[in-house]
This record gives structure tokens, sequence and C-alpha cells, in this order.
């Protein structure tokens, strides 16, 4: 339990080893004439949890320049990042999710408030240390690629000439480019806009049966001719797991997202023991925000075991499907772009990383994902 406290402080104080040797965690005021602040415990979800009113929580000794705070952050972090609500919390939807309308996060809108992100900058401020500067830490543009084409396979086809698509179809035959869910020259420019960032294209490898279907052929022209067009624009690779939780052995890369952002705390541990190191899934399918309370990067703890994993989880902000699909927000564009700007903002102000999830497949003119991407990319 000592190594899963630390790393909270830790990473409570922005990863500064030494501003967190300053803090203990007890309630034992007597720390205080070898600590600068104690954070006292409680050892279960208190009723301010999500909303705590941190100005009442903090007794300051001005003449001792020390810090007692009464809201047990520790515990929270641990409840939060470890998604231990998911242990306490039984009901899951139709895709055996934990939705984000069964958390403690669904009221007044506690979702779009990293609230871990401000304990560490409380904690900074107690310590006498500055914030981190307004800024991303890092940005991550990413695409699960669930279907490299309509058209370019047998059922595609069929369905396309059933439909009266013939013209269409025909076209996307010729040249790959004519075909509608062929985005990737147009995303990987939109990408380019912005400095620094880090695009991410998630690759699935499945069976392609029931809500997998389709799988392209890892082996087939396409693809290939695509991989080379994204490692020639330094593009990363990630793996897209199977709807049904097998987990593919590590190949090119250790960064996964589970296909309908379908994550379990069992899920997480086979992810851990099979040796991927970064998971992109923590997000809502039904809400965008912060599941995870915090906008940063952080060490999965397994809240059966107690474990520190070596899992490392990237909190996924801003999913394109989250904003539009009538049984999730169901937002219009103006609707989803003020709220993207408004989650963005959030992560600029705590130094956090921006991770965005926009489907190549989802780019149509039957909807405003391409609009609004192009207007999101411009404000980051």
């Amino acid at each position: 339990m000592k190594e899963i406290i630390d790393y909270i402080i830790t990473w409570l104080c922005y990863g500064d080893a030494e501003a967190a040797k300053r803090v203990a965690y007890t309630d034992d005021e007597r720390a205080l004439e070898t600590h600068d602040v104690i954070i006292v415990p409680c050892g279960h979800m208190g009723r301010d949890i999500v909303a705590p009113d941190l100005k009442r929580a903090v007794v300051e000794m001005p003449a001792k320049n020390k810090s007692i705070i009464r809201t047990d952050i520790v515990y929270t972090t641990f409840f939060f990042i470890s998604r231990a609500e998911e242990l306490i919390n039984s009901q899951r939807d139709e895709h055996g999710r934990f939705a984000a309308r069964y958390s403690i996060l669904s009221q007044k809108s506690r979702l779009q408030i990293p609230r871990l992100d401000e304990y560490g900058r409380l904690l900074l401020k107690q310590l006498g240390l500055p914030v981190p500067e307004a800024g991303f830490g890092h940005i991550y543009l990413t695409h699960d690629i669930d279907a490299i084409s309509q058209y370019r396979h047998l059922r595609g086809a069929l369905g396309g000439f059933r439909r009266g698509e013939t013209k269409a179809v025909l076209a996307a035959w010729r040249d790959i480019h004519n075909d509608p869910l062929y985005t990737f020259p147009w995303l990987l420019e939109q990408d380019s806009k912005v400095a620094g960032a880090e695009a991410i294209y998630f690759v699935k490898r499945t069976h392609g049966r029931g809500f997998d279907y389709p799988q392209y052929c890892l082996h087939g022209r396409d693809f290939k001719r695509l991989k080379h067009m994204l490692r020639h624009n330094n593009v990363y690779l990630g793996v897209h797991g199977s709807y049904y939780g097998t987990i593919p052995k590590i190949e090119y890369s250790r960064m996964f997202r589970a296909h309908y952002l379908r994550s379990s705390i069992d899920h997480m541990q086979r992810l851990a023991d099979a040796g991927y190191t970064d998971d992109f899934t923590m997000g809502f399918a039904d809400s965008a925000g912060f599941r995870l309370q915090t906008s940063r990067a952080v060490r999965w703890i397994n809240p059966k075991t107690y474990q520190l994993t070596s899992l490392t989880l990237h909190p996924l902000i801003i999913m394109d499907n989250t904003l539009s699909q009538a049984n999730y927000m169901n937002l219009t564009e103006d609707e989803a772009y003020f709220l993207c700007e408004r989650l963005i903002d959030k992560v600029r102000l705590h130094h956090g990383d921006l991770c965005l999830l926009w489907h190549n497949n989802n780019i149509q003119p039957s909807t405003y994902h391409r609009s609004l991407y192009e207007k999101v990319i411009s404000c980051i």
C-alpha cells in the first residue's frame, strides 16, 4: 500500500518526487514537525468525493508555513484512477460497458471537470511551488481504423449494387481514394496542422465477426499501402482490440484501444499481463469529459489486488460518436463545438494531455464531423 500512496502523492505533485517527500498521509498532526503538508485519510468514500469544498478543507498555519488538508485527496485519486467505482456498481449498458450515466460523475456536469488535476494544483500551492503553466503536455490525435473502405470487399460491393450505388462501387474499385471511407489523406492533412501533435492510428486485429465486422486483410494490398502512407507521415500505429475482449499478441505496438471502448478491470489486468504499456480506452462512450477525473496520463492501480501495474492509462477526452449519436449526447454541431472548446481549455489550463478520437469512417456528408474536426483542430 505504501508504494501506491507514494505514487499517488508524487503524481499529484506532477511527478515532483522531492515535493512529494514533504507530504505526509496521516491523521497524526505531529507529522508536521517533519513535513510541510499532511493529508488526513478517511479510509472511505466520503460524501464530498466528487465536489469537495477544498477551501474549507485546507487548514493553513501561516506562522509555521504548514498546511493540513482534511479532504482525503489520496483516496479520491485512487478511487478514480483505479476504476474502483466499477467494482461497487454492477450496472452495464447493452455492450457490457460501465457508462457515464451510471457513474457518480453523471450529475451537474461533474464529468467535465478534471477534479484530480485541481487537487494537484492545490497541493503544489500548499507546498509553495508554482503550478504548471497553461499548455499541453501531449496532444494525441487518434483514429480507430474500423474499416478501410466501404466497397472494396465483397459484402460491401454487393450491398452497394443492391442499393443502386453502381457508379460509386465501380469508382472505388478503380481507385481506393474514391471510396467514401478512405478519408486518411484528409485526416493526415488536418493532423499536420497541429504542431507537436502525435497521430496514432489504431489498427483492428479481430476475426471480423459480429460487432468486429468488417476485418480488413492486414496482408492485403490496400492495408499495406495505407500502412506505408501512415509510416511515411510519421504516424504511430496502435492495436485496436476485439469487441469480444481478445487481446492480440504484441507485434508492432504496445499501445492499445478496445473496440467500442469496451474495457473492464479484468481486461486491463490482462493487457498489463500481456505486455501492453499504454491504453487509450479511458473515456465514456456516452459522454465526453474526464472519466479518470484527470487529463494526465497515470499508471493503473488494480483495485482488486492493490497492485501498481505497468499499464499507463491515457484519458480519452472527446470521441466523435459521443457527441452526435442520438443515444449518447445527441448534440448539434454548434453544441458539440462549444463543449469541445470548453474541455480543451480545461486540459490546457492543467497542462494535461489532450486525446481526441475521430473515426475515418465517420467523416461523411451525412454527419458534421468533418467540419467539426476542422474547427477543433483550429482551436488547439
